[in-house]
């Protein structure tokens, strides 16, 4: 299934997706319309048996939100966690991670986080977090989000706790995480969350085989597929959950394959009125421009 958040008539309104009619069936719990994706994703196993479908309404008469309009905790985010990358990110000079090349590819998974008033939804322009910066970056990623809470998950347990999948865009602007060393505020500004357009359940996505593209003004940039994750998803949520408790609603971007524009001479940096659309298979299109 896939779960979408709208805003109708300017309220919030959780619904099903139906990609091939163009229409999203608003989720009811009694005679109640589901306002709240974190509400759902907490109770989901328990509501899914008595959530009624409304009747199907197409896209074009409301607006989509983020997924999760606002994450309840910061989202979790993975650096350096394809091979090509890794390496196209130690030669750009702006890898305070790394020294040489030769300790490019990471030994352990590297975590930082997103505040949650970054995320904002498909077709919402965004943009520098101030106007004495100029060098912003796209970096398309696999969203999990986490449906169960756990502390101390195993790999061989961690499946168990991801409610579905979700297209973000780390979006990074490079002279701030160069300058501050650590990437928190190269990373975390406001708009610098993309997110959507809707979740997708686990059991509808093969997580180990997934497209990722990302384009630019419709130029390719960034190719690649899941399963040339250096740490995978069991991997991550083993090694954040050691020390801190996953909640439901917990997301964690898994990292951005090799094409973000400081792997080119000269780096290609997002210009004003520039679109950026990443799409993931199975989990749709996330499409922003820049103001």
């Amino acid at each position: 299934m896939k779960f979408a958040t709208l805003s109708v008539n300017n309220q919030p309104v959780v619904a099903k997706v139906d990609e091939n009619q163009k229409a999203y069936i608003p989720l009811l719990a009694g005679k109640e319309a589901i306002s709240d994706m974190s509400w759902l994703i907490e109770g989901f196993e328990d509501l899914r048996a008595k959530i009624a479908d409304g009747p199907a309404i197409p896209f074009a008469s409301a607006t989509l939100l983020a997924p999760i309009p606002r994450p309840r905790r910061n989202i979790l985010c993975v650096g350096k966690n394809y091979f090509d990358h890794a390496q196209e990110f130690a030669r750009s000079g702006y890898d305070s991670s790394a020294s040489s090349a030769a300790d490019a590819v990471p030994k352990a998974p590297i975590i930082f986080t997103k505040m949650p008033e970054a995320v904002v939804a498909t077709g919402t322009r965004i943009g520098f977090p101030d106007k004495t910066s100029s060098q912003l970056d796209y970096e398309a990623e696999l969203g999990v989000i986490i449906g169960k809470a756990g502390l101390g998950i195993s790999k061989a347990e961690a499946m168990k706790h991801v409610f579905g999948y979700v297209i973000i865009n780390d979006l990074t602007e490079r002279q701030i995480q160069a300058e501050h060393k650590q990437w928190f505020l190269g990373k975390s500004f406001e708009t610098s969350c993309p997110m959507g357009p809707w979740i997708a359940t686990a059991d509808d996505v093969d997580e180990k085989n997934l497209e990722v593209q990302c384009r630019v003004n419709d130029e390719l940039r960034q190719n690649a597929n899941t399963r040339d994750l250096i740490f995978d998803i069991p991997t991550l949520i083993e090694t954040i959950s050691r020390g801190m408790r996953l909640m439901p609603g917990d997301i964690i971007a898994t990292g951005t394959p090799v094409g973000v524009g400081i792997g080119f001479s000269p780096p290609r940096f997002l210009q004003s009125n520039d679109r950026v659309d990443i799409t993931i298979t199975g989990l749709g299109k996330l499409s922003n421009t820049i103001a």
